[in-house]
């Protein structure tokens, strides 16, 4: 299928089933205590087509980027009538039940997709669950300014102890421009240090410029390319370039930039044989970089897959929602305070992209994991972003809720007409910047 045609559509696919999760998350709760639902619809905007059935009017409509459910006196501006069947004349705790509802199943919706997933394919790198060995470290990055070396053991960062790979990634990416403690291990010392990662590529992440300490495995290969032609395998692992013993792939592609093209001798491991090849590298320019680098055309991305009974995989998934939620909360912390770049939130276009490749990729391996966990990031993320105590949204809903009960009254139609126009131009303008980032972050940009 062509890309023109492709990504829209993953993305309408993909967002489709959000939306219509989350809504529905609001109609049932709504149905379900007795408020009268006038419009169900997918997109915002004029009417493009539909049909009713009872009270409420199932609709697809022209601008494809969210959905409403609107109910019957839904709007505190309008006049109520003490009609049973309207929003505002239900108690609080109603009204809190339907406006949680969406959120909820969004959540939900992320924990089952996992759930499922891992049932039939868990997938974790393979270092992420280890200690947090370092295997090479890149000239001039923020991990050399400290004085860090390969073997180096990180058994503190940011006040974990002992943290696993995953762990230290987390810390480093959420920390572009911000001093992180370390405490390392080298030999029987233990130096204590701050690192500050230096913000890369178009999402602005920290990196340290440090690697884990793994074998140099050939994952993939392509079959155009100088290793392939050499007579190289996937499964062999690369011990040595020009007796330059390998702890990382980084290190690998570090030398090739070293010796400017000319041939390299791979001490290679294959099963339990020691064997040799000579590779010539070449200039390869990748999607995305500005200037071609020499590369030999392997991949050495180390993955452990396995299959989960269903209670550790619901456990598993729990686990993993939870852990994204706490990371997402304290993206946004960061963001309100200046720590971050905005760029590392994607829009409408970022999500388009991630679903076209997810889609792509099913396409090309016929197999859909990675569009099962997209779908898990972006229902979680949908589902917590919804309940940010901002007004239009479900959390501004809920907090106005908990301030009425706190007063025992209602808040003044005027005040809350107030605090829905200026969240509504807020949403508008922080809507406006995302999707700009997100055509800056194109390739093809500048």
């Amino acid at each position: 299928m062509p890309a023109i045609l492709l990504y829209p559509l993953s993305f309408l696919l993909v967002l489709g089933v959000m939306i219509v999760v989350h809504e529905w998350g609001h109609y049932a709760a709504a149905k379900l205590l007795g408020v009268r639902v006038e419009v169900f619809s997918v997109g915002f905007g004029p009417r493009l087509l539909g049909f009713r059935r009872g009270d409420t009017d199932y609709r697809i409509s022209a601008i494809p980027l969210g959905g409403y459910v609107k109910m019957s006196g839904e709007n505190p501006m309008d006049e109520a009538t003490g009609d049973p069947g309207e929003f505002m004349s239900h108690p609080r705790w109603h009204r809190f039940l339907i406006a949680i509802a969406g959120p909820f199943m969004n959540i939900a919706l992320a924990v089952g997709l996992l759930t499922t997933l891992y049932t039939v394919h868990h997938e974790r790198l393979a270092v992420a669950d280890e200690p947090a060995l370092i295997g090479w470290v890149s000239d001039d990055s923020a991990a050399a300014k400290v004085g860090l070396r390969a073997g180096d053991l990180i058994s503190s960062i940011s006040g974990i102890a002992n943290p696993d790979w995953r762990q230290v990634m987390e810390r480093v990416a959420l920390g572009p421009n911000q001093a992180i403690p370390l405490a390392i291990k080298r030999g029987s010392e233990t130096l204590n240090l701050s690192i500050v990662p230096e913000p890369i590529g178009s999402n602005r992440v920290g990196n340290a410029g440090f690697e884990p300490d793994e074998p140099v495995e050939v994952t993939s290969l392509s079959k155009t390319m100088p290793a392939a032609k050499a007579g190289l395998l996937k499964g062999d692992v690369i011990v040595s370039a020009d007796g330059v013993q390998l702890h990382a792939v980084a290190a690998l592609l570090q030398h090739l930039q070293d010796v400017k093209g000319q041939p390299v001798k791979l001490a290679v491991l294959r099963g339990s044989q020691e064997k040799e090849f000579t590779v010539q590298p070449v200039l390869d320019r990748r999607d995305g970089e500005k200037t071609p680098s020499y590369r030999m055309g392997i991949g050495s991305l180390r993955t452990k897959v396995s299959t989960l009974p269903l209670a550790e995989a619901w456990r598993e998934s729990l686990q993993d929602n939870r852990r994204s939620s706490l990371l997402l909360l304290e993206l946004l912390q960061k963001l309100i305070r200046g720590k971050v770049s905005i760029k590392q939130i994607s829009g409408p276009i970022g999500i388009g992209q991630a679903a076209g490749d997810a889609v792509q990729e099913g396409l090309e391996d016929k197999s859909w994991f990675s569009l099962l966990e997209l779908m898990a990031a972006i229902s979680l993320n949908l589902g917590i972003f919804n309940l940010l105590p901002i007004p239009i949204m479900d959390g501004g809903v809920i907090l106005l809720l908990f301030l009425e009960g706190l007063m025992r009254r209602d808040i003044s139609l005027a005040v809350k007409e107030r605090i829905y126009q200026t969240a509504f131009v807020f949403l508008v303008l922080f809507a406006s910047v995302v999707i700009f980032n997100d055509v800056t972050k194109l390739p093809w940009f500048g």
